[in-house]
């Protein structure tokens, strides 16, 4: 019985506290330029999250408490933001200020939360018990709760959390809002400096009331957009052209499945190739036919690479079509993954030099070149992941471009539309972060970017081992299992759905978002 009227005690303490919580309200405090409302909740993950309304959200996990504390971007002091950017000074200045403020911002709706929640705690009990010694009980067991929560937080804060945000919202603002890729790199260190130029870029946006700003191009990086299986689902070449104009990529490269059965009459489709005013290259995936590849390598401005290099805005890129062709059986279908394994073991062995990126249309392809190159670029399995090999090489699975084109219709959850954006050092060409963006499939409204950066950019790429095939044509030695097989999900699946910010199409086109 007393640990019955114990269990009560504290359910009532935690329903008080919990309400005095959401009763606290929001603490306004200016940091810097930008008049903010901070709250903080009790949440499932712990995240910061900063609202940025209208332009969207940008998520950061900087934590693993099951706290979340929101930062609403209320309103923009024009003078001071104009003052900051302009002077030279001031912005060396802002990132002292920036912290000062936002530490005491954190700091006043810490203790307004934890002091609302007591008093939740307090009165819930004393109006359950009426027992003013079982009310300073329930207190002493919320303040415990509290303070292993803060300590929790505190433990677990990851400052390099917030040079990889989830932005949520209008695609073209994302870019703008979060900085270069460049810029990133150079700054993982000091989380400092991004706060300066989140709150310098926000304050740029919100002075701009002419229209949207476009991407600031980084001018020392290779910008590559990478689609695949587009499936002939024609809202994939709007995708593109948008991602196209709003990232300035220098190169479009396309690891396969443009067409769905290979046919002389498919070929039209590939047509809006020549309208792109960038290199696009692109690899034969399993439904390309050679008819389809030759459709392509007529288009202005593309590059076909079947066993072949070539050097495209400055970067090496090897090409290898996949081995099969499903449609028509003029050749033998063979999904086994140790014989599409050597298939790219075999081609990379005759490489004359090392390629700055590999593209294939199977993964379990490009497990093959393993080693020698320090990026793969694969589609084929409609589901984006990336994985680091042991020999150091970096293999990109792109999901469907196209939304799996008709097969969005064969299952319950539509396919979302996937494409990644690739940041180069033009120097290195190596690889320093990418945005994966994803749109909500067939029937939804959704849009999502997410930034990552490549934490060890200059890391080795030495070869793997390989091993010999046996006379019955099967490899020797341990069996290596393929990176993506059909009906499974990779671990590393990025993808976040989120709420509706209006019609697809409207968000991708440049012309209307300025209008």
């Amino acid at each position: 019985m007393k640990l019955l009227k114990i269990a009560a005690l504290l359910l009532v303490a935690g329903a008080g506290a919990w309400l005095g919580v959401f009763l606290s309200g929001t603490v306004r405090a200016p940091v810097g330029p930008v008049d903010t409302g901070l709250t903080l909740r009790p949440a499932w993950h712990g995240q910061t999250v900063v609202d940025a309304s209208p332009l969207g959200t940008l998520t950061f996990r900087t934590h693993d408490a099951p706290l979340q504390l929101r930062v609403t971007l209320e309103n923009i002091d024009q003078e001071q933001a104009k003052a900051l950017i302009e002077d030279p000074r001031l912005t060396d200045r802002l990132p002292e200020i920036i912290e000062r403020d936002l530490r005491d911002a954190v700091r006043a709706v810490i203790v307004r939360t934890a002091l609302c929640a007591g008093a939740g705690a307090l009165i819930a009990v004393l109006l359950v018990f009426r027992r003013p010694m079982l009310s300073f009980v329930g207190l002493g067991a919320t303040a415990v709760v509290l303070a292993g929560t803060g300590v929790a937080a505190s433990a677990t804060f990851r400052p390099q959390a917030l040079v990889e945000p989830r932005y949520s919202g209008l695609i073209a603002a994302a870019p703008s809002l979060i900085g270069s890729a460049e810029s990133i790199v150079a700054r993982f260190e000091s989380y400092r400096l991004q706060l300066t130029k989140l709150v310098t870029n926000v304050s740029k946006l919100y002075d701009t009331v002419s229209g949207l700003p476009v991407y600031d191009p980084d001018p020392n990086s290779i910008r590559v957009l990478h689609v695949s299986d587009i499936h002939l689902n024609p809202i994939a070449w709007n995708v593109i052209r948008s991602l196209k104009d709003q990232f300035k990529v220098d190169l479009i490269v396309d690891t396969g499945d443009i067409s769905d059965h290979g046919t002389k009459a498919e070929n039209a489709f590939v047509g809006e190739i020549g309208k792109l005013g960038v290199p696009y290259v692109f690899v034969r995936g399993n439904h390309d036919s050679r008819t389809t590849e030759r459709a392509v390598a007529r288009q202005k401005n593309a590059v076909v690479l079947d066993d072949a290099m070539k050097t495209v805005a400055g970067l090496r890129i090897y090409g290898l079509g996949d081995p099969r062709f499903t449609p028509d059986k003029t050749v033998a279908e063979d999904n086994d993954p140790a014989r599409l394994e050597q298939f790219g073991r075999e081609h990379a062995v005759r490489l004359p030099q090392a390629p700055d990126i590999v593209a294939v249309h199977d993964p379990t392809v490009g497990r093959g070149l393993s080693g020698k190159t320090p990026i793969v670029l694969a589609g084929h399995g409609h589901r984006r992941y990336t994985s680091i090999l042991p020999s150091g090489t970096r293999v990109f699975v792109q999901g469907s471009t196209g939304g799996a084109g008709l097969r969005a219709l064969e299952h319950e959850q539509p396919t979302p539309v996937e494409a990644s954006v690739l940041y180069f050092d033009k120097e290195t060409h190596r690889l320093q972060a990418w945005d994966d963006v994803t749109l909500g499939g067939l029937g939804e409204q959704s849009v999502n970017i997410r930034r990552h950066v490549e934490v060890e950019p200059g890391r080795m790429i030495s070869p793997e081992p390989t091993s010999a095939p046996s006379p019955t044509g099967s490899v020797t030695g341990a069996a290596t299992p393929p990176l993506w097989q059909e009906g499974q999900t990779s671990p590393m699946l990025q993808w976040s759905p989120t709420e509706g910010v209006g019609n697809r199409m409207r968000i991708l086109s440049p012309h209307r978002l300025a209008a």
